[in-house]
């Protein structure tokens, strides 16, 4: 009878139970292990970054709010000079908002193109599909910032170099994102068309876009949001608009701390007024509801 029950229905159950008990037993070790693996990497690579830093993270921890703090109380002492500052910088941004507008067109162009060469049953040469999905992956990679300190030793400073690397950077997200709505789209008028002898072109135009339109432009609003911020940071490094005259700002120190305070608002102002416009729109377009 022992045997008997042993072979039964509960002895199997038994011995699934056991064995899904050592399977979470051995997830946990491997687990354990895991975090222990990353911990000690955490902590060797800080210790490597802190010794090779001008000044300890450590010691510096304690005086990590005395910048914004001098900046906040400056700026307030000499409140009456905001509205001043702010007209000064207003034409430096409406540079960099170019240069995102510019460059988010431009980019979500060559997207188009990418995700149209790269998307099978699509793509009018379907051989190269590989090659045309890799060169949206280099765009892709590499971050606006190496590109444009790239073009501006080339060409030199000015908003030219960032609405190029911005737009370059743009093309391979939106050839990544467009390719993907591409591939959702229904083949079946692209198919009716090519029946009757359409070209590429115009199973492209009269069969796809129809289609993908709506989320093309949904995610082109949505990439122009971060293209705001990106050619902020991009003055920076010399590449013109809002950032260059906050860097300018920011070095001078105490004295000019009210200036950086209305390059700071007009920015943060700047970025949500995008911000709005470009959710609004969006939902409009997807037939969502604002967020």
């Amino acid at each position: 009878m022992a045997e008997i029950t042993g072979s039964g229905p509960a002895g199997g159950v038994g011995n699934v139970r056991a064995d899904y008990l050592a399977l979470v037993r051995r997830r946990r070790i491997y687990s354990g292990l895991l975090l222990v693996v990353f911990v000690l990497l955490f902590v060797g690579g800080f210790r490597i970054v802190e010794d090779r830093n001008a000044g300890g993270l450590l010691n510096g921890l304690p005086q990590i709010l005395d910048y914004p703090a001098g900046l906040l109380s400056e700026a307030w002492a000499r409140r009456d000079r905001l509205p001043g500052h702010i007209a000064t910088h207003f034409r430096a941004l409406l540079e960099t908002v170019n240069i995102a507008l510019v460059s988010t067109l431009l980019g979500s162009l060559a997207g188009t193109v990418l995700a149209l060469f790269s998307t099978r049953g699509l793509a009018p040469w379907p051989r190269l599909i590989p090659l045309f999905r890799r060169l949206s992956d280099l765009f892709r990679a590499v971050p606006e910032i190496v590109i444009a300190l790239v073009l501006i030793f080339v060409l030199g400073g000015g908003p030219v170099p960032a609405m190029i690397a911005i737009a370059i950077h743009t093309a391979g997200a939106q050839g990544k994102l467009f390719s993907e709505v591409n591939e959702n789209a229904d083949l079946r008028p692209v198919e009716g068309l090519a029946s009757v002898g359409a070209a590429w072109s115009q199973r492209m135009w009269l069969g796809i876009f129809p289609q993908v339109l709506p989320n093309y432009f949904s995610y082109g609003l949505l990439r122009l949001e971060v293209n705001v911020r990106a050619s902020a940071i991009l003055g920076f490094v010399g590449a013109g608009g809002i950032g260059y005259e906050l860097r300018n700002a920011m070095t001078w120190g105490p004295g000019r701390f009210d200036e950086a305070a209305s390059v700071f608002l007009l920015l943060f102002v700047t970025i949500v007024v995008v911000d709005q416009i470009s959710s609004s729109t969006r939902a409009h377009l997807t037939g969502g509801r604002r967020p």
